[in-house]
């Protein structure tokens, strides 16, 4: 059985990262900061895997991205997944020689298919991660593009199925209403979702304790649980919540994250 994982989400735009609720973004600091009050050397035995999303509004730029990603995996010793701009194969390429190990989709998947399938082609669909942004409307769900700002005509229920069909290798699936709310992920539209695709689910949008990882956890489709949370897991929050979830007999990698 693969184990699961924890993973910690970036979110960055216009040379800073971000803290992000319901998709409205608050400065938070830039890299220097990120590297002097965010010590992912201490904290590399909680995570199993870092998160990069690009979500400049204006004027993204996929070799400024690429840098940042470049300074970031000289200080992180564990895998990362960027994303955010990609529209050919070269920003692809970029983002992979400037260290990332998987890349994030989301527009593209949606816009240029014929894209994705190559990118699996390439660099295998374990190296691609689709992500979808959503939010509930009465008793559908609909799906956005674009950094959250343009719904797409397709639902939730079928665009999951459409991405399955494309064979990409894991979906972060995000909920843009509990996003930054610290109050739990949407286990709702979880539940009712996980099971109808194989393809392996990545749940974000409203952690905010180890509670809430655990409850993910559970769910047999869902390979991994993210947070993008930067000030509810600051300090010991993370060793103690991937203490707390090995010690209940959750499947995660055990090594000593006291260390």
């Amino acid at each position: 059985m693969l184990r699961k994982r924890i993973i910690f989400a970036l979110i960055y735009s216009d040379g800073f990262f971000m803290q992000s609720r319901n998709f409205r973004l608050q400065k938070v600091g830039n890299l220097n900061w990120l590297e002097k009050n965010y010590k992912f050397q201490n904290i590399a035995f909680s995570l199993d895997e870092l998160v990069v999303l690009d979500a400049s509004r204006s004027n993204k730029s996929i070799s400024d991205f690429a840098k940042t990603i470049a300074n970031l995996v000289n200080d992180v010793f564990i895998p990362i997944a960027a994303g955010g701009g990609i529209r050919t194969m070269e920003d692809a390429e970029l983002l992979f020689k400037s260290g990332a190990d998987k890349i994030v989709l989301n527009t593209v998947l949606y816009e240029n298919k014929d894209l994705v399938r190559s990118l699996i082609k390439k660099y295998g669909s374990q190296s691609i991660v689709a992500s979808i942004d959503y939010k509930k409307n009465n008793n559908d769900f609909d799906v956005f593009t674009n950094d959250g700002t343009i719904k797409i005509d397709i639902n939730l229920e079928e665009y999951l199925l459409y991405l399955e069909n494309l064979e990409v290798g894991e979906i972060y699936l995000n909920s843009m209403e509990k996003d930054g709310t610290g109050f739990g992920y949407d286990f709702d539209t979880i539940e009712n979702f996980e099971s109808k695709i194989k393809t392996p689910l990545i749940i974000a949008g409203g952690a905010g304790n180890e509670s809430h990882f655990m409850d993910g956890l559970k769910y047999k489709n869902v390979s991994a649980v993210a947070t993008a949370n930067l000030f509810n897991f600051i300090g010991d929050g993370l060793p103690k919540a991937r203490k707390k979830l090995i010690e209940s007999g959750e499947n995660l990698a055990n090594w000593n994250v006291d260390n």
